[in-house]
C-alpha cells in the first residue's frame, strides 16, 4: 500500500482512524488481488474532496486515483456506510 509524504488538513488524524478502522469492511475473499490503497487513504481522498469542494478530477496525484476514491464514495454513500462513519466520528470525538 502506498504511503505518501504530503499531508493535507483534511487527512484523518490517528485518533479518528482508531475510531473508524474497526468499522471498515473486511477484505473480500472473492478477490485474490491485494488492495492497492489502504482504507485510510481512500477516506483521506473522500475527505479531501468534501473539505476542499474541488472536482473529483482535480484530486492531487499523491492520493489514490480519483476514480477509485469516487467508486468507494458512491458505493458507501448509497449503502449508508458514509453516514454511519460520520455519525460515529461525530459521537466519539
Amino acid at each position: 500500500m502506498n504511503s505518501r509524504a504530503s499531508c493535507y488538513p483534511s487527512d484523518i488524524s490517528d485518533n479518528e482512524w482508531a475510531i473508524l478502522e474497526p468499522l471498515m469492511p473486511e477484505p473480500s475473499c472473492f478477490t485474490h488481488r491485494p488492495r492497492e490503497h489502504s482504507w485510510r487513504e481512500i477516506l483521506n481522498g473522500i475527505f479531501y474532496i468534501t473539505r476542499s469542494g474541488c472536482s473529483w478530477r482535480m484530486m492531487p496525484s499523491d492520493l489514490p486515483h480519483w476514480k477509485t476514491v469516487y467508486h468507494y464514495f458512491r458505493l458507501w454513500k448509497k449503502s449508508g456506510f458514509i453516514e454511519r462513519l460520520h455519525t460515529t466520528l461525530r459521537e466519539k470525538t
